[in-house]
């Protein structure tokens, strides 16, 4: 797998969603990490997106999330480290740390897939621009206008720089084998309760993974900190990101703080 790495000290891995690649978390997360040194930032590439290709063996999500599980082997053998996905990315996520108990200190999603993981079952709100600055030159062919909440100079460069680049970089040849069995064989909530501080972060106007089918996993994660953000979508971490940053840096203060920590 593809991957850039950024830092060194306590291990980071950062899974990007269904289509961008790596560059979608390093704008999200490298902000914050720039002025927080000691973590050491592993952003892959899943299999069929951005430089990671997906061979005809990579023909369902339990594929990818091997794919990944090696990752981590190879990468950081059973050293502890924490863990964050965006949407997809936190589906996986979700697995690995089923996968990983021990070895994931500290778990953090962003908008992630809830428990209904197919799009027709998913309970979302219609899309709506709650900001919007008159006169913004959106490019032609860009889906930024049919995602984003906030419409600003700002969250376009945004898009344009951490999303438009991995969705032109896909496959979408594996990405539609892959989508035939997205599905993950084992519920990632299938077994004990996680109970290391973690934090699901959704939008209130997120209309691809929305907010309530999050809900039902706090059980799973009783050391959870659960957030909705109004004035914020998909890409709630550059439409709030004051608030995404305050919120990541106090899971990372939680995770620092907990007896025997990372």
């Amino acid at each position: 797998m593809y991957f850039v790495e950024h830092g060194t000290g306590t291990p980071v891995l950062a899974i990007h969603g269904w289509t961008p690649d790596h560059r979608l978390m390093l704008g999200c997360l490298e902000p914050l990490f720039a002025r927080r040194p000691g973590y050491r930032r592993l952003y892959p590439d899943l299999p069929g997106m951005g430089r990671t290709p997906a061979p005809e063996s990579i023909a369902s999500s339990d594929d990818v999330l091997a794919a990944v599980d090696a990752f981590v082997t190879e990468r950081l053998g059973d050293e502890p480290f924490l863990l964050i996905g965006e949407s997809y990315g936190g589906y996986l996520a979700r697995a690995l740390t089923r996968a990983r108990p021990a070895q994931v200190r500290g778990l953090a999603m962003i908008c992630p897939i809830g428990t209904e993981v197919e799009h027709a079952g998913r309970h979302v709100p219609p899309h709506e621009v709650l900001r919007a600055e008159p006169g913004l030159a959106i490019p032609p062919g860009s889906d930024y206008a049919e995602m984003a909440v906030v419409q600003t100079p700002e969250t376009l460069r945004r898009y344009l720089e951490d999303v438009e680049p991995g969705l032109a970089a896909a496959d979408h040849a594996a990405m539609a084998r892959i989508r035939r069995r997205w599905v993950l064989s084992t519920d990632p909530e299938s077994g004990p309760p996680y109970d290391r501080p973690a934090l699901i972060l959704t939008g209130r106007q997120d209309a691809s993974t929305g907010y309530q089918d999050q809900l039902p996993l706090l059980p799973h994660y009783p050391r959870a900190t659960f957030a909705v953000l109004d004035v914020a979508g998909h890409n709630l971490q550059f439409e709030q990101p004051a608030l995404f940053e305050a919120l990541l840096g106090e899971w990372l203060d939680r995770v620092r703080d907990e007896p025997g920590g990372i």
